[in-house]
């Protein structure tokens, strides 16, 4: 069996190579990773060379040309393979050049073989070979001793272990040039059989690098990935504390507007109350400021200290109703720390503030579809209106309110985020709404 070419262990071990190299350029037409198309070419490459062992015979001058020159070929593509596995570039940086230059070599050798084929004949390939093969040898254990000296990696031991089997292998199967065929068939095997058991075992190892090296392309891929989204997440948080740091000034300027007309009007207890009960908003806003989100039962609380303050700053106070859907869990829903607040104070300063007779707001806290959806609402006298009085255009917003949108968005990473304003003044009527709706997480 082992004498047949044409038997079952041959015909697998060039099927598996065969197949190896269709996976191989396979790989390398998705990703143009050189390593892919090197490799595949040095499998082709013997692939074909252990094809010419069942070429008929009348091909005697085919399987001539294909013999020699093909295996230098192969070793060419071999080399820039390793170049490329073992990352000469920066592992070997003073020995790339010489990798390099190894298989311009191998190719000029490979074209001077079918020179010698077409001008010479068959018998002058096999004595230049005879001189050229101890060559090849030293040459690789010239290789073997720099990465092994150079190159401290599981791949680098794992491709001496892998390029050592089939020197071996394959300078046995040489010896039938020096020693003759006969020896071999005394024991039953054909000198080719050990190349062939050389290049099996050094694809199974190959396999095993090319996996772990794509095993750590991934692992790479997916630290990078968690750390991208580390990062972005930081930055969002930077922009929404950035904002928060925006608005808390805001905030506490027109506070302190307020201490200040109470002080002027001699209103003295007023103020004391009032600066009673900013002192504890503020210590409250204060303990929340150490993270841009907070719950909305945290919101809601914070809102109601603050709707205390504005009541004592409108004159005959105004009426403020919340109303919230009982299958919400106000601790489990997460908001940019004051995100209502300045659609209240616009409520209260460009709304109810201008209207004569009974005020009032009210805030309504309900789920749809999936998203919570917060809805302010008063009966003032419309946004419309309220832009004209203060000679604002269509476009502008309120500061408070667009920094508290850009926040609420970057939260939800603007998924199904939606701020809507609109004028519900009609005949009967007055007022203004402001719809915000955001996922429920």
């Amino acid at each position: 069996m082992l004498l047949d070419y044409h038997s079952e262990i041959y015909a697998w071990i060039r099927g598996g190579l065969f197949i190896l190299f269709i996976y191989h350029i396979l790989i390398f037409f998705q990703n143009r990773s050189k390593l892919y198309l090197y490799y595949s070419l040095y499998l082709l490459g013997f692939s074909i060379y252990l094809i010419k062992d069942i070429i008929a015979t009348e091909h005697v001058t085919l399987v001539e040309y294909l013999n020699f020159p093909i295996q230098i070929f192969a070793y060419a593509a071999y080399v820039l393979f390793a170049r490329e596995l073992l990352d000469s570039r920066s592992q070997l940086l003073k020995w790339d050049k010489f990798y390099v230059l190894s298989a311009r070599v191998l190719v000029v050798l490979g074209l001077t073989f079918l020179c010698i084929q077409y001008l010479f004949g068959y018998q002058f390939q096999i004595k230049a070979f005879t001189l050229v093969a101890p060559f090849l040898s030293i040459f690789g254990l010239f290789a073997f001793y720099i990465i092994i000296t150079k190159i401290k990696s599981d791949s680098a031991m794992y491709f001496v272990i892998a390029t050592s089997i089939h020197i071996v292998f394959a300078n046995i199967t040489y010896i039938e040039l020096f020693i003759g065929a006969e020896p071999f068939h005394r024991i039953g095997v054909e000198s080719k059989l050990f190349i062939y058991i050389g290049l099996i075992l050094q694809a199974i190892i190959f396999s095993v690098i090319i996996g772990s090296i794509i095993k750590k392309i991934e692992d790479k891929s997916k630290n990078a990935e968690v750390r991208l989204a580390i990062k972005l997440k930081e930055m969002e948080e930077l922009k929404m504390a950035a904002l928060q740091s925006q608005m808390n000034p805001h905030f506490v300027f027109n506070s302190l507007n307020s201490i200040n007309n109470f002080v002027i009007k001699s209103e003295v207890e007023k103020a004391s109350d009032y600066i009673t009960k900013f002192s504890k908003l503020i210590r409250v806003i204060l303990n929340s400021s150490s993270s841009p989100t907070s719950t909305l039962s945290e919101e809601l609380e914070i809102l109601a200290l603050y709707v205390k303050l504005e009541k004592m700053r409108v004159n005959g106070g105004f009426n403020y109703i919340v109303n919230v859907d009982d299958k919400l869990s106000l601790q489990n829903i997460k908001v940019p720390t004051l995100f209502l607040q300045p659609f209240i104070e616009n409520a209260i300063w460009h709304g109810i503030m201008k209207l004569e007779g009974e005020k009032k707001i009210e805030l309504t806290i309900k789920e749809e579809d999936g998203n919570v959806v917060c809805i302010v609402e008063d009966n003032g006298i419309g946004i419309n209106k309220a832009k004209e009085l203060s000679h604002m255009s269509q476009k502008r917003k309120f500061f408070g309110a667009e920094a508290t949108e850009n926040r609420i968005r970057m939260l939800h990473q603007n998924k199904d985020v939606r701020i809507l304003t609109k004028d519900i003044s009609s005949n009967t009527k007055t007022g203004t709404q402001v719809s915000i709706k955001f996922p429920l997480i």
